[in-house]
């Protein structure tokens, strides 16, 4: 899943892909350097963020998803449900939502979906994010979530244990090594550490473009734990490591 920010501040790439051609050019690179789909979200979700007003994300992401639809898979992060079935009536096929709440939108939709855990909101969520177990909470959260969504009709449903939102590093770190606990559930897993801060701090405080070593080794813990999918703004790389897992046969051998 390539990531495509139309926003002005986003923790990496904020401003980038604002213009709609900008957003559209890369987006179609994203999509000819393998990914599945891009992930066009016009409201940024970093720690601290201040929340959108819905008339501005609907402005940022109708047209790019409209015009990207056309060569490829497209996902919506959104929040806001009108946000989410403007996108899908524009033709996006997943509602990637960070607040795992958004389900009868793809029901409605006949499209995916995808659940992320998230403690808190991003304004706040990392002011003093408390588990007893997080592995075993965040997928009990998500297994609860994720039924809700089959039984309201939506086929593809996936989960995301939300690494960054409302974790410590220790939690992340817990979570990427619990993978596997998650795999079990029987739903597909997507990742999201692509970039994240958190990866900074594990390589002595890296600046968010220069997380890309720290990034591909996450993904590639991922892919061998039997996680589905991942969130990257490198897709290239993260291609060429998800076929290096796949041919390794890594994921056979964890799973024994």
């Amino acid at each position: 899943m390539g990531v495509l920010n139309v926003t002005p501040d986003s923790f990496s790439d904020g401003g980038r892909w604002f213009d709609d051609d900008a957003a559209v050019s890369h987006g179609r690179r994203l999509f000819d350097t393998g990914a599945d789909f891009v992930d066009v979200g016009g409201e940024s979700t970093r720690p601290g963020a201040t929340p959108v007003d819905e008339a501005e994300e609907l402005r940022r992401v109708l047209p790019v998803v409209r015009e990207l639809a056309r060569f490829g898979r497209v996902s919506i992060d959104t929040r806001q449900r009108a946000v989410a079935e403007a996108a899908v009536d524009a033709g996006a096929t997943l509602v990637n939502d960070v607040s795992a709440s958004l389900w009868t939108v793809a029901a409605e939709g006949g499209v995916a979906f995808a659940a992320m855990h998230m403690q808190g909101a991003p304004s706040t969520m990392q002011a003093c994010p408390t588990y007893g177990d997080v592995v075993a909470e965040v997928a009990d959260f998500l297994v609860r979530r994720a039924t809700a969504a089959r039984e309201a009709g939506v086929e593809e449903v996936w989960i995301d244990p939300g690494l960054g939102f409302g974790k410590t590093d220790a939690h992340n770190l817990s979570l990427v090594r619990g993978l596997g606990r998650l795999v079990a559930t029987g739903f597909p897993v997507l990742v999201g550490a692509s970039r994240k801060g958190f990866l900074g701090r594990l390589v002595g405080g890296a600046p968010a473009d220069d997380r890309l070593e720290a990034s591909i080794a996450i993904a590639t813990v991922a892919f061998a734990s039997g996680a589905g999918m991942v969130r990257a703004h490198d897709v290239a790389a993260t291609v060429a490591a998800a076929a290096l897992v796949a041919e390794s046969g890594l994921v056979h051998r964890l799973a024994a």
